[in-house]
């Protein structure tokens, strides 16, 4: 349908993936598994979802695959809740990750009503 590198979203959302690996490459030996894991997988797949969309070739698939990313652009906020309570990210780096993945959601949810309107 059209080409996911081509979209902000998908740059903005990429962008945030890296931040979120490089941020916790710093947490816990036990949270390996677990939350480093929840929170890379959630962030990754934000990403992904929006290229897989983008291979779709009506604006219905495109636009269900947006919406599992604005899902899991929810959960990873979570999770960075999570870390931040854990205190695995401090208030800054929270803060900044937050803000991008908030910048994400928005970004998703206005893609969301143009493909389908």
């Amino acid at each position: 349908m059209q080409n996911y590198k081509d979209l902000k979203v998908w740059e903005k959302a990429h962008l945030f993936t890296l931040k979120v690996y490089e941020q916790t490459k710093s947490f816990p030996k036990e949270e390996l598994y677990s939350l480093t894991n929840q929170l890379r997988r959630a962030a990754s797949s934000i990403p992904a979802n929006i290229a897989e969309g983008c291979g779709k070739n009506t604006n219905n698939e495109l636009a269900h695959f947006l919406n599992i990313s604005l899902g899991l652009s929810n959960e990873a906020e979570y999770f960075l809740i999570l870390s931040k309570d854990l205190h695995y990210l401090s208030e800054e780096k929270f803060n900044q990750l937050y803000n991008l993945v908030n910048e994400v959601k928005g970004m998703l949810i206005a893609l969301i009503n143009k493909v389908r309107a």
